[in-house]
């Protein structure tokens, strides 16, 4: 901190932040079962793609269903494509579903059922991405590497720089502020959990989905409210860059594609399919149904049958 007490970008102001960061996470952060070392590296995989543009609160029951029916990737990999999208229920794109599929098959075959614990091993996997492969490295393996989501963007572009994120794709410039303000690590103090980069990609992270929202964060209730230069100018645009307006959900192809799922998980017992008749009941626009029936074929989700009745794979 300078003499004015005024927040700045220094790197004593950010070690002051890591360090109110830390303190805040052991005390509030949320109890998920993913977390404090209490999974597996496959188990924190799992919990990342679940999590994907999914609120933690729905994702908690599915994740536990989930691990205990499939608990690594060899037992995932050998279950039926039907029972992995019913299992996937309403946590949305299930497409999600399937590529994990895909990603356990592949840890199962060629790494001996256990997660490659390299970045470019992780991010050749089918559906995993920059911020998967980098959640894993740093949550599941203690390694030091900066995670980059839009919590955390927003968190440290409001605490270090006092301006709001832009959304969309990370600019250079916010993965290399996510870079420097990395705390370093002594990796034999401490277990891979409790590595200081850990515990600040995972509280930063945490803060900017519990206190430091979008559109009203709780800055009376901040940890580093001290520390953040958006505050002390005054909250300049709050929510003025929101990535994208919320989409609508109502009478778009992913509710219809929803409504056909649903169907399909919830058949009477001994019932395989829906006929036409049973389709055409669900949405009353036809050729909207029509082109959502195909383009669940078409994404594995679904099989359509000589006789045009639909199940799930098998």
């Amino acid at each position: 901190m300078n003499d004015t007490n005024e927040p700045n970008t220094e790197i004593e102001n950010a070690e002051a932040a890591a360090d109110a960061l830390a303190e805040w996470w052991h005390a509030s952060a949320r109890d998920l079962p993913w977390r404090f070392g209490r999974t597996t590296a496959w188990g924190v995989l799992v919990s990342e793609v679940m999590s994907q543009q999914t609120q933690m609160s729905r994702v908690v029951p599915y994740w536990n269903d989930w691990m205990e029916r499939w608990p690594d990737a060899v037992a995932l990999a050998d279950a039926a494509k039907a029972d992995v999208i019913t299992a996937w229920g309403r946590l949305g794109y299930p497409r999600r579903a399937l590529r994990l599929q895909e990603c356990a098959r592949v840890v199962a075959s060629d790494y001996d059922n256990k997660l490659p614990r390299t970045y470019d091993e992780l991010l050749a996997l089918p559906g995993i991405g920059d911020y998967t492969a980098s959640a894993v490295m740093s949550f599941a393996f203690g390694e030091r590497i900066a995670v980059v989501d839009t919590n955390i963007r927003r968190v440290l572009s409001r605490v270090f720089l006092g301006e709001e994120s832009l959304g969309g794709a990370a600019r250079p410039a916010e993965r290399a502020l996510a870079k420097q303000m990395l705390p370093q690590d002594d990796a034999s103090k401490c277990r891979r959990f409790d590595r200081p980069s850990v515990v600040w990609n995972q509280s930063v992270m945490e803060l900017g989905a519990t206190v430091c929202t979008a559109k009203a964060p709780l800055c009376e209730a901040c940890p580093v409210s001290g520390h953040c230069v958006f505050l002390h100018n005054g909250r300049p645009g709050l929510g003025e860059r929101r990535t994208r307006p919320r989409q609508r959900f109502q009478g778009t192809d992913r509710q219809v594609r929803g409504l056909v799922l649903n169907a399909l998980r919830n058949l009477p017992e001994g019932a395989t399919a829906l006929n036409r008749k049973s389709l055409e009941r669900l949405w009353d626009d036809h050729i909207q149904l029509d082109r959502c029936i195909a383009s669940l074929d078409e994404d594995g989700l679904i099989e359509i049958l000589p006789n045009a009745d639909v199940r799930l794979p098998v």
